[in-house]
C-alpha cells in the first residue's frame, strides 16, 4: 500500500485498516453498504478516488456489496493464492488498498464480473442533484 497516497488513513476504524492494509475479510451481511440503493459513487476509504458507480451495483446474495464493473483505470486486479484457493484480489489502483475480490459469476447479462467489495473498503458520494 502506497501510504502516500492513502490520505485518509488516520479517519479509518480498527476494522477498516484490518481490512484494507491486512488484506481482511468483514463478515458477510454485516457491511453498512450492502444494502444501500442510492444513487452515486463508491469510492477508495482510503485515498477517495472514485471505483464503482451505483448502476452497477447488484444483489448478488453473497453477503457483500457487488458491482458488475468497476470505473476504468481505478482498480487492479492481482492474482491470490492465500487460503488455498486461486482467487483474484481487487485492490485500488491509487493507493493499494485492498477492496476484495472478483468472480466470474456475476450477471451475464451485462459483463459476467462479481466485483464482491468489502463495505469497509469504501465510501459513499451521493448523486448530486442539479
Amino acid at each position: 500500500m502506497d501510504l502516500k497516497k492513502a490520505v485518509n488513513l488516520s479517519k479509518l476504524s480498527p476494522q477498516q485498516r484490518e481490512i484494507i492494509e491486512g488484506k481482511g475479510t468483514e463478515a458477510p451481511f454485516t457491511g453498512e453498504l450492502l444494502n444501500k440503493k442510492d444513487n452515486g459513487e463508491y469510492t477508495c476509504a482510503a485515498c477517495g478516488i472514485k471505483l464503482f458507480e451505483s448502476g452497477t451495483k447488484f444483489d448478488s446474495g453473497s453477503g457483500w456489496p457487488s458491482f458488475d464493473q468497476a470505473i476504468p483505470g481505478s482498480v487492479k486486479e492481482i492474482t491470490d493464492n492465500s487460503h488455498g484457493m486461486i482467487r483474484t484480489e481487487v485492490i485500488c489502483s491509487n493507493c493499494g488498498a485492498h477492496l476484495g475480490h472478483v468472480f466470474n459469476d456475476g450477471p451475464k447479462d451485462t459483463t459476467g464480473m462479481r466485483f464482491c467489495i468489502n463495505s469497509a473498503s469504501l465510501g459513499f458520494m451521493p448523486e448530486v442533484k442539479k
